[in-house]
């Protein structure tokens, strides 16, 4: 009896409530799969179960792939967002770990600055930005986004290796230190290889956002072959005030695959590095 009564109180305060926010997490995905699975009679039959396949069809993913330059966004994309992740993350660990390991004046001043700048909205930023943009004549081409993500992604990722870095004990440099290593040997050496998680989370992150930053590409970028997938999806399939549903919950099925499958790969280390983050920042 006690037994049962236990599972009755834990299905009651644990696993509805997970059941619960599980289903909400992953019902706008399983909506965009049943979406882009419908053809276009049965899409638009509001007589029909809008939460049912009742004549599946793979046609939306094929004129996505075989009418548009999907194939070219997916390249861009992925190109555009390893670069300035790693970019930004070898930025962001070199202005985090001065900030967690050393004392000097300001330091506070400048952590909660780096904060701040991450916390600009980007709408404040953007004529700015296409001004520089501009001025180094970068418009169309790849390369302006490789330059403004930065922006965003090396505050971003200073903020959160800041928390890591303090989570490894200082004794492991100390001891690196008396053993005749450098202050740079000792980061390289010790805290780097140990904040592995940590450096993981930060680009996954950095990763995420910068493959789904649309106002810069938007902006930056007007020529089909050139765009990023958010944009590149929506110009396209968005014609005046007709949506191309299927095709563009196809687009965006297809565009989620590089995120799940970095996230699915990583994430002991992506959740390890958060943990120790939230709990030593």
């Amino acid at each position: 009896m006690v037994g049962t009564h236990t599972w009755r109180v834990r299905t009651l305060r644990l696993y509805l409530p997970l059941a619960f926010f599980l289903l909400l997490t992953l019902f706008p995905f399983y909506w965009m799969l049943v979406t882009s699975l419908k053809p276009n009679e049965e899409l638009y039959n509001l007589r029909n179960n809008p939460l049912l396949v009742y004549h599946p069809t793979l046609a939306h993913y094929v004129g996505v792939l075989l009418q548009t330059n999907f194939l070219r966004w997916t390249v861009n994309t992925l190109l555009v967002a390893v670069v300035t992740s790693v970019l930004s993350l070898v930025l962001g660990a070199m202005a985090a770990y001065p900030l967690a390991r050393t004392r000097f004046p300001g330091a506070a001043l400048v952590a909660v600055g780096i904060a701040a700048t991450y916390l600009v909205p980007q709408t404040l930023l953007f004529i700015p930005m296409a001004d520089i943009i501009n001025a180094l004549g970068l418009s169309n081409s790849l390369l302006s986004l490789v330059v403004t993500y930065p922006t965003f992604l090396i505050p971003f990722c200073a903020w959160l290796l800041m928390g890591y870095f303090k989570s490894i004990p200082r004794e492991l440099e100390e001891a690196a230190r008396i053993d005749g290593a450098s202050r740079f040997q000792a980061m390289v050496r010790v805290v780097l290889p140990l904040a592995v998680p940590g450096l993981l989370s930060a680009f996954i992150f950095a990763f995420t956002l910068s493959q789904n930053e649309f106002l810069y590409a938007l902006i930056f970028l007007t020529k089909s072959e050139i765009r990023t997938v958010p944009v590149g999806a929506i110009a396209e399939l968005i014609r005046g005030d007709v949506f191309f549903w299927g095709q563009l919950m196809a687009a965006a099925v297809l565009g989620s695959v590089p995120v799940a499958v970095i996230y699915s790969f990583f994430v002991e280390y992506y959740v390890a590095g958060l943990t120790a983050g939230a709990v030593k920042g």
